[in-house]
């Protein structure tokens, strides 16, 4: 870095720009097999989901979806990905979930979906990130506390 000598260099010195990081090139990320492969996490849930180019179909833990997730609103969290790519019908998709409620499920395998989606179509990202798709919701639980009946439930006062 140069010495500056008076207040006139700092002036135009100030003015000087500095040079910006390029942005981070997403390149497409598939097996052997042609498949993109992601995980997707929600609550306790952690799903690992595979996308690869087929019919539309949607398989959990070895299920039709519309099975596993017998309740619309998770058929309808699970493809909102999907809907907002405009990608329905083109993409076969493959998830294995664990852990967790079916609730927390179904955030599970919409989030690695997004994931996979972005790692066969890199484009997609735009969409999906805009959608906050590709964000991990981090509520969880909150531990139970010593002293306490629940995590923050205090045990029931009596004067005597």
């Amino acid at each position: 870095m140069s010495q500056l000598s008076s207040l006139e260099e700092l002036g135009s010195a100030a003015n000087v720009p500095a040079p910006q990081p390029d942005a981070p090139v997403h390149v497409q990320k598939l097996d052997k097999y042609g498949r993109a492969y992601a995980t997707g996490k929600r609550k306790d849930a952690v799903a690992r989901v595979w996308v690869k180019p087929g019919s539309g179909k949607i398989v959990v833990n070895d299920k039709d979806y519309t099975a596993y997730f017998a309740r619309p609103v998770l058929q309808m969290v699970l493809r909102q990905p999907i809907v907002a790519t405009s990608r329905d019908g083109q993409f076969d998709i493959i998830a294995t979930v664990t852990g967790g409620g079916l609730s927390g499920q179904a955030g599970a395998v919409r989030h690695g979906i997004s994931k996979a989606l972005t790692y066969y179509e890199p484009a997609l990202r735009a969409i999906l990130k805009k959608g906050g798709f590709l964000t991990r919701d981090s509520r969880t639980v909150e531990r139970k506390k010593y002293g306490k009946a629940k995590a923050r439930r205090s045990f029931q006062f009596s004067k005597r």
